[in-house]
């Protein structure tokens, strides 16, 4: 079978298309390199870069290659700075995921695997489980929404088949260290080996459930192997939350550093954010859990020896008004 992963050069793009190697498929990666990196592209995987905003290109892929899945991984994941990026956000969410679904459509894709976010829940939902009306705070968690609602109506209108997960949290190898405006392990780990405070919003009592990526991959590249799978949506990640305060004491201890804390103004977020995942562990098994410290400490031995990285301004903002200051440094 032939695979295209969207994002295979980004963080969780690239774990799910070296499981999907070790299944045996095909990969083709997509990926604009935009907050990707070809060092994490797996080695017997064939990397194009492109964007998903490119529907010539596209449509020249699917007729190439005859994709049998699409995983559809290519997002800009910063529900803050959505805010803020309001245009980029849809156009890169959105209707670059409704370009990869037409073309699903027209080749007759089998199953279309797309990794939306619980940040379609919004606030106030806990846990938060599958059966709850969606109810999302920012830009990114409704653009991941728009994508879930348009695949159902391409599945009754089309017969296309899709498997949608909701993941929360996510970190380890691979993360975009030097990315300032989004996954807050990373950002800790990469202020440590500069040496400078870690910047934490409001008085780091907000509380997330942080999900080790290796736990998680597997389940995705493989779930177009499990039936009952099919045309669902699935929560996946860890079970156990902790606040951000927390979060930055085990970091230091697991890159063996001493690091101090600046509190910032608190942002428009939702405060705490954890879902419920029977169902997963019901379809797929139960999943693994690694733990906060092993899986941290994994990471700070990637993170230590690939060194610090850069932190750029992004480019894009749209609207200048309440955004925070620290992200204009």
């Amino acid at each position: 079978m032939t695979c295209l992963v969207t994002g295979g050069a980004g963080f969780i793009g690239a774990h799910v298309s070296s499981e999907l190697l070790k299944l045996g498929q095909k990969v083709v990666i997509l990926d604009d390199l935009s907050g990707g990196f070809e060092e994490n592209i797996p080695q017997n995987a064939l990397f194009i870069k492109g964007s998903i905003t490119d529907t010539a290109l596209l449509a020249d892929l699917f007729k190439t290659y005859q994709f049998d899945y699409v995983y559809h991984l290519a997002a800009y994941a910063a529900e803050g700075l959505s805010h803020f990026i309001r245009r980029f956000n849809y156009e890169n969410n959105l209707i670059g995921s409704i370009n990869l679904i037409n073309e699903s459509v027209k080749h007759k894709v089998k199953c279309f695997v797309f990794t939306s976010s619980i940040a379609v829940y919004g606030k106030g939902q806990l846990p938060m489980s599958e059966n709850l009306t969606p109810l999302p705070e920012d830009p990114y968690g409704i653009a991941k929404l728009a994508v879930e609602q348009d695949l159902k109506c391409a599945h009754e209108m089309f017969g296309l088949d899709f498997i949608i997960f909701r993941p929360h949290n996510v970190y380890g190898e691979y993360q975009n260290l030097g990315d300032k405006y989004r996954n807050v392990v990373g950002i800790f780990m990469n202020q440590l080996m500069q040496d400078i405070p870690l910047t934490i919003f409001g008085d780091g009592s907000q509380s997330r459930a942080f999900s080790y990526v290796g736990d998680i991959a597997p389940t995705i590249a493989n779930s177009v192997n499990v039936p009952a799978a099919k045309n669902q949506i699935f929560n996946i990640g860890a079970d156990v939350q902790c606040s951000v305060k927390y979060l930055a004491t085990e970091v230091c201890k697991a890159m063996g550093k001493e690091g101090l804390i600046r509190y910032l103004d608190a942002r428009n977020e939702v405060a705490h954010a954890y879902s419920n995942h029977e169902k997963a562990n019901t379809v797929f098994g139960k999943n693994n859990s690694t733990p906060l410290q092993e899986g941290l400490k994994k990471m700070a031995y990637w993170a230590l020896e690939t060194g610090s990285k850069k932190s750029t301004i992004f480019s894009h903002i749209e609207i200048n008004e309440k955004l925070p200051a620290i992200w204009l440094e």
